[in-house]
């Protein structure tokens, strides 16, 4: 439309009619979003059949009681062998949402990552992480392991691009977000990740899968990570200008 010439005026109007059939569409679909002095009653039963009943809830109040997350103050590492670590990263245009917080990286090694990672699971609290989840995978098993296929043995050949030749070339990216809520530890090392995926409980043990290490290593991207599992150096990082990548890059294809 700026392109044909037409005034700002015009195309603000024809951008709030979009937005319009847009909000129109999620609420056929969804129901309207409840207002903040909205009240609801919120009831279930628990892991052992007691039933629990919390009447006149606000959402901002079930969220204050309940959840008690402190977003705002998470961030995300990244694991970008192309670049340089302890430096923050963005993606040129990413940022989509008005008046939003900056979409901002920590690249760090992937040491640093399952610490912070591994530290965080310790406090029963799941990490949010992205990564390229179809590679050596089995979705329907629910396992994710870099021996998982042979294909020196299928194919006598080997797969010898690492993990920044591959992002260098697009034969991988982060394609799909899971969470992170179990680990296991031996002799203080990490050696496998327990996952909860999305897709149904017809997916890998009833939802949940099992990762290497190995393929953490190789094929996890980024996971969001509060503030106090990471140590200063970490956190100062978050005080640099970052630097921008250009929009098609692979480290934007989750954000």
């Amino acid at each position: 439309m700026s392109s044909s010439g037409l005034s700002l005026h015009t195309i603000q109007r024809a951008k709030s009619k979009m937005v319009n059939t847009i909000y129109n569409i999620l609420v056929t679909c969804f129901g309207p979003p409840p207002k903040p002095d909205e009240t609801f009653t919120w009831e279930f039963r628990d892991s052992l059949g007691k039933f629990h009943s919390y009447p006149n809830i606000t959402p901002i109040s079930f969220f204050k009681d309940f959840i008690g997350y402190k977003a705002a103050s998470h961030f995300s590492l990244i694991n970008d062998p192309r670049h340089e670590y302890g430096k923050l990263y963005t993606v040129s245009r990413l940022n989509n949402v008005f008046g939003g917080k900056p979409i901002r990286y920590v690249n760090v090694d992937m040491a640093t990552m399952k610490a912070a990672i591994a530290a965080m699971i310790k406090k029963d609290h799941p990490v949010f992480f992205g990564c390229d989840v179809g590679k050596f995978s089995d979705s329907k098993l629910g396992i994710m392991d870099t021996k998982l296929f042979d294909y020196k043995l299928a194919f006598d050949t080997e797969l010898g691009l690492n993990k920044a030749e591959r992002l260098l070339v697009g034969e991988s990216r982060m394609t799909h977000a899971m969470t992170l809520n179990g680990v296991h530890i031996v002799d203080g090392k990490s050696v496998k990740w327990k996952v909860q995926n999305s897709w149904g409980e017809g997916s890998g043990e009833k939802g949940w899968f099992v990762m290497t290490d190995g393929w953490m290593d190789e094929y996890c991207y980024q996971a969001v990570v509060g503030p106090d599992f990471v140590s200063q150096e970490i956190r100062d990082i978050l005080k640099q200008e970052p630097t921008a990548l250009p929009l098609w890059d692979p480290i934007g294809a989750l954000a």
